[in-house]
């Protein structure tokens, strides 16, 4: 069964609840994730865009087939920062995402990152999210567990899970050239042994 996710302006605190946007809040033991960028003859860390983190036990009462962890927290990064309108980010969408796994949820704190020049947070405010079952698990918007919306994507992932697709919202100024979506999939195989590390991204755009 698919979940749909929608999002919400909250002035709340969301600290150790599931949020698009804000702050990972990372476990001590737990790097936030990052990929080598070769530059001239140098080679640098740059950190992945983090879009989102999801409490297991929030979306385990519509998670009927069992596919994904009932407890414990999922976070996902990807390198996406272009499509927020940073057009010199370095990160380039066929770089590899990253999902990450922990059973903690509590005593998390958010992640501590910041521009040099400014001092200002890199991360965007933290919107709440609202889950809920997918009448159609191939439609846009924000899912888990669906199928993807292209064909052409389907295709080149038969033997993946879907557990991610990440739509445009002008709200955010997120777009993907002119149309587009990103998906974050998973081997089934790996799934089943509740494995996260060989997460791949797709981006498909007009």
């Amino acid at each position: 069964m698919a979940i749909k996710l929608l999002t919400q302006p909250s002035a709340k605190p969301l600290i150790g609840k599931s949020h698009w946007w804000g702050a990972p809040d990372l476990p001590d033991d737990v790097p936030y994730p990052t990929v080598d960028v070769h530059e001239d003859s140098e080679v640098y860390a740059e950190p992945l865009t983090f879009i989102c983190q999801i409490r297991c036990d929030e979306i385990a009462p519509f998670d009927t087939a069992h596919l994904l962890p009932h407890e414990g927290m999922l976070w996902f990064f990807a390198p996406l920062d272009y499509f927020l309108g940073d057009r010199d980010s370095p990160l380039d969408y066929h770089m590899p995402p990253k999902v990450i796994y922990s059973r903690r949820t509590e005593n998390l704190k958010p992640y501590d990152l910041h521009w040099e020049d400014t001092g200002e947070s890199v991360f965007r405010p933290a919107e709440k999210i609202v889950f809920t079952v997918a009448e159609d698990p191939c439609s846009d918007g924000i899912m888990m567990l669906g199928t993807p919306y292209q064909e052409e994507v389907s295709s080149l992932h038969e033997r993946d899970v879907c557990l991610l697709q990440v739509d445009e919202d002008d709200r955010w100024g997120l777009r993907f050239y002119d149309c587009g979506m990103y998906y974050f999939f998973v081997p089934a195989r790996d799934l089943c042994r509740m494995k996260f590390d060989n997460a791949s991204g797709e981006l498909f755009y007009y």
